[in-house]
């Protein structure tokens, strides 16, 4: 899954290059992904590959637990629902164990 946005799942692009001409010839626009460790409250330090644009969503919204818990899941790519699904498991048995 090279490439692309493991939260929001942002991706490759196509498109042309038009010269002076007017020639067009495909090209690739890649995402600007970068490998960046985060804090969830849950889980710990969590290493993701994400987007700049990502990055400063989870800070806007007040961390990554706060942002995957406030986004869809069809906004999120599968890997994103499926860190959604452990951070959820993660504060259900740490719930559990504030109760017992």
């Amino acid at each position: 899954m090279a490439r692309r946005c493991v939260v929001t799942g942002k991706g490759v692009l196509t498109g042309n290059n038009v010269s002076h001409a007017h020639n067009k010839t495909r090209r690739r626009y890649f995402p600007n992904i970068q490998k960046v460790t985060l804090f969830s409250e849950s889980l710990g330090k969590v290493k993701l590959k994400i987007t700049p644009d990502t990055l400063r969503s989870i800070e806007k919204k007040g961390g990554l637990d706060a942002y995957l818990f406030n986004t869809s899941d069809t906004k999120l790519a599968e890997e994103g629902v499926k860190l959604k699904n452990r951070i959820k498991k993660a504060q259900a048995k740490k719930d559990s164990k504030k109760a017992a």
